[in-house]
């Protein structure tokens, strides 16, 4: 086995042991904002939740794909299906984030106050960009488009967080219940875009690096 060969083989157990991690953290993050958003009557931590589950598939996906990447054909194969499989996971972001967004402003139902639900999107704004950040490392040396895009995923977890965040704030402190809700259609167009373009394969393909 070359030098180069060592590295790329170590590069990829890296990237599996941060979708193990993905599916491990998003599993307990979507399980833990679902109870709470229950309790509360949150359509917006329910929704959350919803979300860490569609990553649970995003990790799964991109976990399949790194197993095979010692045979370059496989890896090929699968780098493609990867990526067509996490843009179908953005579209399905995007469609929750609209849906709940335009249910909440017409439902007009004011959430109970969730302290879990608010030390949740705190952990999340802290853990995500970190987790991020490292899969971004990986992509990068593995030449994998795939991989950047389940990175972007994860940032988009971290926006939605961010909103998240603040509409629960905002509501305990000053009852402002529609501040959630307006806010997801500033970022649905984004997700979706994305989706479209990774489901079309228009995004750089790279994975032979």
């Amino acid at each position: 086995m070359t030098v180069l060969e060592t590295t790329r083989r170590a590069v990829v157990q890296r990237g599996k042991r941060l979708e193990y991690f993905t599916i491990a953290w998003n599993s307990l993050e979507g399980l833990v904002a679902v109870v709470a958003g229950a309790i509360a009557g949150s359509i917006s931590l329910i929704g959350f939740g919803i979300d860490s589950f569609i990553e649970v598939t995003s990790g799964a996906t991109l976990l399949w794909r790194m197993s095979v990447d010692a045979n370059k054909h496989t890896r090929e194969r699968n780098e493609r299906l990867s990526i067509r499989v996490v843009g179908v996971c953005f579209i399905a972001l995007a469609v929750y984030v609209a849906c709940e967004s335009v249910f909440d402003l017409i439902a007009r139902k004011t959430p109970e106050h969730s302290v879990p639900g608010i030390l949740l999107a705190c952990v999340s704004l802290v853990v995500m960009p970190i987790l991020s950040r490292a899969k971004k490392r990986v992509a990068s040396e593995l030449g994998s488009t795939a991989m950047k895009a389940d990175a972007k995923q994860t940032d988009f977890c971290v926006y939605l967080s961010g909103i998240l965040l603040t509409g629960l704030l905002l509501n305990a402190a000053l009852g402002w219940w529609w501040a959630d809700p307006l806010a997801g259609p500033v970022i649905t167009p984004i997700i979706a875009n994305e989706g479209v373009q990774a489901v079309k394969g228009e995004a750089c393909y790279c994975a032979g690096a």
